[in-house]
């Protein structure tokens, strides 16, 4: 007998907009338009006969049927991804599997993937993009390599390899580049700022260690991802805000400079696994790692 589903696509959509509870924030997960979104949940809610979603504001909320819906789909598509997560590891058993967010992979860990292979040869990674936080979409990772303040949960073994340090970048392609150099950083006050809206609270931190008023920042263009932002950057579309170890080629190279230098913040480099499903590879590559981000220049 034929399952009596609607379309899993528009499942889909509708779970990343609930979870989220954003449909742009689905969109750009989804890798779609905000209109494909919009257009599935319509779809659902036509074919349900009543609203999932209801506005609140500036923001959605979910209606009876959609706090019911997110649940289901919630949980159904876990179960999914749990599994399928299991599979893609039996397919690779002797690989460790370590995610991290797309801008760490693309910019520090992937041009250093020769020299590990070199310095640990028999350590075989299968590397996954992972922008998520310490949740049980982790299932599937043997470790995950993050940016941030470690979790509290005593259910996770964290591997601090440093502490994270941020501070402005510039290209001297920038249109004001000679103009700012040899100036106090209460310059850029006066500066149209590149953000991410991965890390809001990056300028405002870095001011507040500078004694500025956060309040007194202005912001120009945004981007959703940090590797876009320091694209930008390179490209002389403005100043950005960056941790150090990921601009720290660009700067060696003349791409980018970081004339007011880099500020440490609460947060943190580390490599985290489940203390229960702790394996020995983790604490070598943790080591190794370390020791990359003890030798980058400052």
């Amino acid at each position: 007998m034929a399952r009596k589903l609607p379309s899993l696509n528009a499942l889909y959509a509708f779970e990343a907009a609930a979870r989220l509870q954003s449909v742009t924030q689905a969109a750009s997960e989804l890798h779609v338009t905000h209109g494909a979104v919009s257009r599935q949940i319509k779809a659902l809610e036509g074919e349900l006969g009543k609203p999932l979603f209801a506005r609140q504001g500036r923001g959605l909320g979910l209606t009876p049927a959609g706090l019911q819906l997110r649940d289901a789909t919630g949980a159904a598509f876990q179960q999914l991804e749990d599994a399928w997560s299991d599979l893609r590891r039996r397919r690779l058993p002797s690989a460790l599997v370590l995610g991290c967010q797309g801008s760490i992979l693309a910019r520090w860990v992937i041009p250093r993937l020769p020299r590990l292979g070199l310095e640990l040869p028999d350590l075989n990674l299968h590397l996954v993009v992972h922008e998520g936080d310490f949740d049980a979409r982790m299932a599937g990772l043997d470790a995950a390599l993050l940016v941030g303040e470690p979790p509290s949960d005593d259910g996770w073994l964290v591997h601090t390899l440093t502490t994270e340090r941020i501070g402005p970048v510039v290209s001297p392609r920038y249109a004001g580049f000679d103009a700012l150099l040899g100036r106090s950083a209460s310059s850029l006050l006066d500066q149209a700022l590149l953000q991410t809206s991965s890390r809001p609270q990056a300028w405002p931190a870095w001011a507040r260690a500078n004694g500025m008023d956060s309040q007194a920042l202005t912001f120009g263009a945004s981007f959703e991802h940090l590797y876009y932002l320091l694209e930008a950057a390179v490209a002389g579309l403005g100043v950005a805000i960056a941790p150090q170890p990921l601009v720290s080629e660009d700067i060696a190279a003349g791409r980018l400079a970081a004339p007011w230098g880099f500020v440490e913040t609460p947060g943190c480099w580390m490599l985290c696994c489940r203390r229960n499903d702790a394996d020995s590879r983790v604490t070598r590559l943790a080591d190794w790692l370390r020791r990359e981000l003890d030798a980058t220049p400052v």
